[in-house]
């Protein structure tokens, strides 16, 4: 059996999470926390007697501790990653919270060279460096790449165009999960967990830690400018501080186009119970169906 990431199951219950967090703060004498967003993990603002801080709760598979034994393991290695305040975890109402700094971003645009340096920091790790109980994961094991699957569960929200674009991009890479070599990767680099502060650039949400081709973290970014209405040069300087640009890498190439299937099946998903999802969800499909004037998307 394939391990599964660290966090690949969404919190779907507010009211526990809400709970979990407030029992969290209650036992770490913190004032009553605010939701700020929720997704794979519930976010969360809170503050002791001196400083703003973060409850991070989630349904990890894993001890929760965990993520704070990676933190500290990283800053060491010279990556910039959100701090733990707490070196334990509270487990309550069936999910797990942890308590971080808050990071303060400044307006400046990524670094992206310093981005590139780190994620090759990363690529540098040797497997058994990393703490013992933090799941490294196979790209096999994500539940948004089994295109066969997901291709069938949307198929009623797609017209013939946008079905053909998505599966011709799905063929050409069917030998995309034949990998011939690996490294230690992230799992999800792009700007939403890129934060630009004082001292540089911080990467955070490792929740995807895996192991991988190189090109799994590059290919994010590959796309950015084309796709997601980026900066020109994003990528190249990433690659430039990485020491490589893996332009025409034919893994790199491949991982880059299927992130963008993944990423337009995922909002299809997302858009059979949130309307407000649907106007991205054709903004995408404009661009599997070879719309020529088919506009940058929207992450969301």
């Amino acid at each position: 059996m394939l391990t599964r990431p660290f966090v690949d199951r969404p919190v779907t219950d507010r009211i526990a999470a809400d709970a979990a967090a407030v029992e969290a703060a209650r036992r770490w004498g913190l004032v009553e926390p605010r939701r700020l967003r929720v997704g794979m993990n519930a976010i969360y603002l809170t503050a002791d007697a001196a400083d703003e801080l973060v409850l991070r709760v989630s349904a990890p598979s894993a001890p929760a501790e965990s993520a704070v034994e990676l933190a500290n393991f990283l800053t060491g290695w010279g990556v910039r990653v959100a701090r733990p305040r707490r070196s334990d975890a509270v487990v309550a109402h069936g999910l797990s919270v942890t308590c971080w700094e808050r990071i303060v971003p400044e307006a400046a645009a990524p670094d992206w060279r310093a981005v590139g340096t780190m994620v090759r920091r990363v690529h540098d790790l040797v497997p058994d460096q990393l703490p013992g109980t933090y799941p490294l994961s196979s790209p096999l094991a994500f539940a948004w790449w089994d295109f066969d699957a997901l291709m069938a569960e949307v198929a009623t929200d797609l017209d013939d165009r946008a079905r053909d674009g998505l599966l011709a991009a799905v063929n050409r890479h069917e030998r995309w999960d034949r990998f011939a070599s690996v490294v230690v990767c992230h799992g999800d680099v792009h700007p939403g967990n890129v934060i630009t502060t004082e001292d540089g650039p911080t990467l955070i949400d490792w929740d995807l830690l895996c192991a991988a081709p190189a090109g799994w973290d590059h290919a994010p970014m590959m796309t950015w400018q084309e796709r997601w209405g980026g900066a020109p040069g994003d990528y190249e300087a990433f690659a430039d501080g990485y020491g490589a640009s893996l332009r025409a890498d034919p893994a790199a190439e491949a991982f880059a186009e299927l992130r963008l299937v993944a990423a337009t099946l995922m909002r299809i998903k997302a858009a059979r119970t949130d309307p407000s999802a649907r106007p991205e969800v054709e903004r995408r499909l404009r661009y599997w169906r070879g719309d020529p004037d088919a506009p940058p998307w929207i992450a969301q």
